[in-house]
């Protein structure tokens, strides 16, 4: 979800520090990441934390580092978010988010372009090297798509993209 109509720029809380959770190693570097690119352009992010309803949940629970945009879902624009972003504070974030209107009418096209600049520069950073993200065992991945593997998949939110290794 990378373009919800009361947008703010969140990214996932690799390393914990806003969260105080633990995600997968590396998955502080791609956070780093984005948050340095943001900066760059601009741009500061707020951390969200990993909280399991996204597609990135199966790779995190297995160990794969992960890491991603959010532009907000139910929760509630502060009025310094407003400030900041625009929008209406004390408005959720997407009014949208699993219902009807849940669809590209309902896009904010500003944050779609940012936030994809951002994922693009992120592909074209780790497509270079993935050296910042340290290796992992290999892991025992139940294959196929189960149940849950596929109720992560029926989602069409507003430009909805994760980025995962």
């Amino acid at each position: 979800m990378i373009a919800s109509p009361n947008y703010v720029y969140f990214v996932y809380d690799g390393d914990g520090s806003a969260s105080n959770s633990s995600s997968p190693a590396g998955s502080d570097k791609i956070e780093h990441m984005f948050e340095k690119h943001f900066l760059e352009v601009g741009w500061k992010v707020k951390p969200t934390a990993f909280g399991g309803r996204s597609d990135y949940g199966p790779f995190i629970d297995v160990g794969i580092p992960a890491g991603g945009l959010f532009t907000g879902a139910e929760g509630v624009k502060t009025a310094e978010e407003a400030a900041y972003y625009g929008g209406e504070a004390g408005a959720w974030y997407d009014p949208n988010y699993h219902r009807a209107g849940d669809n590209v009418k309902n896009c904010n096209l500003d944050a779609w372009i940012t936030n994809t600049k951002a994922i693009a520069h992120s592909v074209a950073t780790y497509a270079r090297s993935t050296k910042t993200i340290p290796k992992r065992a290999p892991a025992k991945v139940k294959r196929g798509f189960g149940p849950k593997a596929k109720s992560h998949m029926k989602h069409s939110h507003c430009g909805h993209m994760d980025l995962l290794e």
